[in-house]
């Protein structure tokens, strides 16, 4: 269950996805490229290439809209084909049952209001 904290600054919750969410993805990556270090390597210059492609099409003003979208499906393909060699459970969203929904949400809300408190006294509004 995600547990959100704090910022050290004290004015913004944190999610925190590091253990859930990166390290795995890590995990599963250097696994990948261990076991096949140039086809992990080609698999992930491709994509790259692809995402650099669809970040210049999206800064470019003179880029058409059409273009645009092929560089995002083409970044999607690229991700997806990085994604389907990594384990299940790296791959699925978090599913949260009514009940860890609802304790996440007042967690959630507990955290927003100690930094609105917080803030509110500090700023004196």
């Amino acid at each position: 269950m995600i547990r959100p904290g704090i910022t050290a600054a004290g004015d913004r919750v944190r999610l925190p996805v590091r253990d859930d969410l990166l390290a795995p993805l890590v995990d599963a990556l250097a696994i990948a490229y261990a076991e096949d270090p140039y086809m992990t390597g080609r698999l992930l210059t491709g994509h790259a290439a692809r995402v650099l492609a669809l970040d210049y099409a999206e800064c470019s003003e003179d880029t058409p809209e059409f273009e645009r979208s092929i560089r995002a499906a083409e970044a999607d393909g690229s991700r997806e084909a990085l994604l389907a060699g990594l384990p299940d459970n790296v791959q699925r969203d978090t599913v949260l049952t009514p009940d860890d929904a609802i304790t996440l949400a007042g967690r959630l809300t507990k955290a927003a209001g100690f930094i609105r408190r917080t803030t509110n006294r500090i700023t004196g509004s």
